[in-house]
């Protein structure tokens, strides 16, 4: 590959999901604000996140495919960020108990060759069991998932908090869709997987 690959985060979830293409990638934090307008709607919302956090970087790499992603929660109408407290997430976790979360993960890939770009949306579903209070402080106490949206980690202890998940990519709700990450990689006309 002639074209250096970026990663616009420095989550090392997000860097541990793209370690299973096996392609040599770099990581660069896109430092933009990331503050929903208030006119948007979550959707909109992680699109243009997904596609400034990509541009931003282009800034510091050029002839590189940089990709940007940023991802929200939505419980009805409510975004559920990243609660920072244990008093937040028991929270955000008791208004999903019995709910279904859904998560919108914008996706970027950014050519800074020629500045142009494929973005999408994807959606995952969560559906929590019914929690009891108890579950939810054991659950914390033990994983303690204040940066995480939604006040869990479905890789780690969280998935035993769950229904049921629906969506095409169990990436996606970690924060990067790999299924889609792909294709358009392909299209840019990377082999995946790549060879020896």
């Amino acid at each position: 590959m002639t074209q250096t690959l970026v990663l616009a985060s420095t989550s090392p979830f997000r860097r541990e999901i793209l370690q299973k293409l096996q392609i040599p990638f770099t990581c660069a934090a896109p430092d933009i604000d990331e503050t929903r307008l208030s006119h948007e709607s979550p959707f909109e919302m992680v699109h243009r996140l997904s596609i400034a956090k990509a541009r931003k970087v282009a800034e510091q790499y050029s002839n590189s495919l940089i990709i940007g992603s940023d991802q929200c929660a939505v419980l009805g109408e409510q975004v559920l960020g990243k609660p920072h407290t244990h008093e937040k997430a028991t929270q955000q976790l008791m208004a999903s108990s019995g709910q279904t979360v859904r998560f919108l993960t914008g996706l970027c890939l950014f050519d800074s060759r020629d500045q142009t770009y494929q973005v999408e949306v994807v959606p995952f579903d969560v559906e929590f069991r019914v929690l009891s209070a108890q579950e939810i402080e054991n659950y914390l106490q033990r994983e303690q998932p204040y940066n995480c949206a939604g006040s869990f980690k479905s890789e780690g202890l969280g998935i035993t908090l769950f229904k049921r998940l629906t969506g095409d990519d169990p990436n996606t709700l970690i924060g990067l869709p790999l299924i889609r990450l792909s294709e358009m990689l392909r299209h840019k006309g990377l082999m995946i997987p790549a060879p020896l």
